[in-house]
Formats: C-alpha cells, structure tokens, sequence
C-alpha cells in the first residue's frame, strides 16, 4: 500500500514536482489552455518554466522635460487619516472621522497576497485565487513521487469553461459551479484509483469552500493521453451525471 500525500500546489517546490503529461507535446506547467479563452494552448513551453528577471523602470526627472505640466502646489488636507490623528484631543468624541484606536481583541485580516513576478508564468496564474479563494491546483504523491495532478477553481478563473457553457443553454445557470479543468495521473500510476483519491479531495476541498455544484468537461475527440477532462465514466464513479449528453463535449456535473 503506498503512503499518499495530497499537496496544494502553493509555491515553486511543490509546482516544480508536477508530472509530465502522458504526451510528451503537452505540458501541466506551461499549458493556459482555460485560463485564455482564445488563445490558450496545452502545448509543452519549455521557455515559460524560466524566471524572467523583473525589468527595472527608472523615472524620468518632469524637471527634465519642457512638455510636462508645471508642478502643483500641494494643500494639506485636513480630512486624510494622517491629519485626523493630530487633532486636538478636544474633538477627539466628537469627530466622526477620527480614526479609532487600536483595538487589541478585534480580528486581524490578513490577506495573503498572489505570486506575481520571480515565479513561472503557470504558478502564478494558478496562485491568483490566494488570500480570497484558495488554491487553484493539487498534486497526489505516491510514496513521494508525483502521480496524479489536479486543476479546479470557480467558473470565473476559467474563461474557456465559461465560453463552453455558453453553448448549451440547458445547463443551469443558478447555482453556477466549481470547475474541475484538469484531472491527469502519470502512466506508471495509471490503474491504482488515484484519480478518484484525488478528485474525492478537491470534492471535499470545494465543498468546504461552500459550493454546492461542481462541472468537468471530457474530450471525447482527443486519446486518453490527450485529454485534461478525464473521461463520463470517471466522473460517474465519482457521483456526477451528464448534464450535456454531447457525443463530442459532454459536460459531467455534481450536486451537492
């Protein structure tokens, strides 16, 4: 019995231990397939897995350049914060603008921020849900080594999702859904279920997150090492039924 790790994919360590796609030509770390409704791809973009140095802008001195506009005299505003908190201690219980001291037992939100720059372009647009959604991505380990990825968010960070809903009418717009874009295991961990382990946590995971329906979208064009949608039988072992019974895009959607 293997020993499983399920890892949110959060930083470079865990991002540069994603598995390599069953076919060679596409590629989980650079693929932006439904982050770009139009012209996303899966292909494999080895020049993306390298950090580009942040450029450096300099600012121009105005004084320099005889077409910029004359510099304005600055007026203190006496209702900014900073000046609010110089007010005599006079009006301190009459000034409704008065800035409040702080409070030791209030909650503290913390916000954390998105990677942006010194990471691969795929990580940061995975990491785009930080500090408000979560998570965008999940890796399963197999005795420590990567065997099963997982890509999933709201409807919203998936414009493609959203432009393929877009075709059948039928699918209901209320509650709108999580989407499960991306479900692949490695060919050496095919036929062990840890696709289903891995789902049955992004499942879990969503629930918590507090949606109450979740949709994948198979390809039914492509091979099995093509697709990122997994294939209807997959997800209705997982409980899902077809929501779009389509021969060649069927849309795979769970109530919960």
């Amino acid at each position: 019995m293997a020993d499983i790790r399920i890892v949110d994919v959060l930083d470079p360590d865990v991002f540069a231990q994603l598995p390599p796609c069953a076919d060679a030509r596409f590629d989980h770390r650079t693929c932006d397939y439904w982050e770009d409704a139009e012209r996303g791809t899966k292909s494999s973009r080895p020049a993306w897995l390298v950090v580009e140095a942040p450029r450096r802008r300099s600012n121009p001195d105005p004084t320099e350049n005889p077409f910029a506009p004359a510099g304005q005299e600055v007026f203190d505003n006496p209702f900014a914060p900073a000046a609010r908190t110089s007010l005599p201690d006079a009006f301190a219980d009459d000034d409704l603008f008065a800035v409040p001291l702080e409070n030791p037992f209030a909650p503290q939100a913390i916000r954390e921020r998105p990677l942006t720059g010194g990471v691969p372009r795929k990580l940061a647009l995975l990491d785009r849900g930080r500090g408000v959604f979560g998570s965008y991505a999940k890796l399963l380990l197999a005795d420590g080594e990567p065997a099963a990825y997982c890509q999933f968010g709201p409807l919203s960070a998936y414009p493609r999702a959203t432009r393929l809903r877009d075709l059948y009418p039928q699918l209901p717009q209320s509650p709108l859904p999580a989407v499960i874009t991306c479900i692949a295991t490695t060919s050496a961990a095919r036929r062990h279920g840890y696709a289903r382990q891995l789902v049955r946590d992004v499942l879990r995971d969503l629930t918590e997150r507090g949606f109450s329906a979740i949709e994948a979208y198979p390809d039914l064009t492509r091979g099995a090492n093509e697709t990122s949608g997994g294939q209807p039988w997959l997800w209705h072992d997982l409980g899902f039924v077809t929501a779009v019974d389509d021969e060649r895009f069927p849309v795979m959607r769970l109530e919960l």
